[in-house]
């Protein structure tokens, strides 16, 4: 018996409960990829993020131990930088910046950085080159860097590391004290900051941290970024400097 064309038409659809089921298997699923893959790909940023910070490392520990012709009233001395520097990264107006922007080669500011390249388009290696910067928050030339950034900017806090009872401690944010307090050999009579630190090298402990927004309202002095709520670091180093 042959059914009607009526009855056959009725059968080529879905039921609502079929329907139904089918949405919730599927949901079932995405819920299923999502905590297996989710952690992964959230762990896949992290490690990028992390690899595009240590390639600013280099920058910081030269970039902090190099005074330029433009600072030479503010600093005595590549070392006279770096403590200052030390000292100075947990205040807010000072806080270190790290980012790389597009510089162009033809043109060189007097602390020996490039001028940024904010033409439309250009050659990468020809008409711009692509510079790892670090600089203190509140540096005239930030927001002109900005202005060609490419990709994200980070942020340091650094924390003298002393050597106490066979192991190194943290010290103070804020403040370089001598390595070893005790020892009187060495008088701050010598001088003060730097002059008067009486070892040759200061140890401290680098943390990193990525700035959730790049612009430069944002990370301008008096923008909302506020290095005392940065969160966990995306990784820690430690570093020294030599006198």
């Amino acid at each position: 018996m042959k059914s009607s064309p009526h009855t056959a038409s009725q059968r080529s659809g879905f039921t609502l409960m079929e329907t139904v089921i089918a949405i919730g298997v599927l949901a079932i699923l995405l819920t299923s990829f999502m905590a297996v893959f989710g952690p992964a790909a959230a762990n896949l940023r992290r490690a990028i993020s992390v690899q595009e910070a240590d390639r600013l490392v280099a920058s910081l520990d030269l970039e902090m131990t190099t005074v330029h012709s433009s600072e030479n009233n503010q600093y005595t001395s590549g070392f006279d930088k770096a403590y200052n520097w030390i000292i100075d990264s947990s205040k807010s107006e000072k806080a270190l910046l790290l980012y790389q922007y597009r510089g162009n080669p033809a043109k060189l500011r007097d602390d020996g950085s490039m001028e940024p390249y904010t033409t439309p388009g250009g050659t990468a290696g020809k008409d711009y080159v692509v510079q790892p910067m670090v600089r203190q928050r509140d540096n005239s030339s930030l927001k002109d860097d900005i202005a060609a950034l490419e990709g994200p900017i980070y942020t340091v806090t650094m924390t003298q590391l002393i050597f106490k009872d066979g192991h190194l401690d943290e010290g103070q944010a804020g403040s370089v004290e001598p390595p070893d307090k005790s020892d009187t050999s060495s008088s701050a009579s010598a001088g003060s900051g730097s002059d008067g630190y009486p070892a040759a090298v200061i140890a401290f402990e680098a943390e990193f941290y990525l700035i959730p927004n790049s612009s430069i309202d944002y990370v301008k002095p008096g923008g909302k970024f506020d290095p005392t709520k940065l969160g966990k670091p995306l990784f820690t180093n430690n570093m020294a400097v030599r006198r």
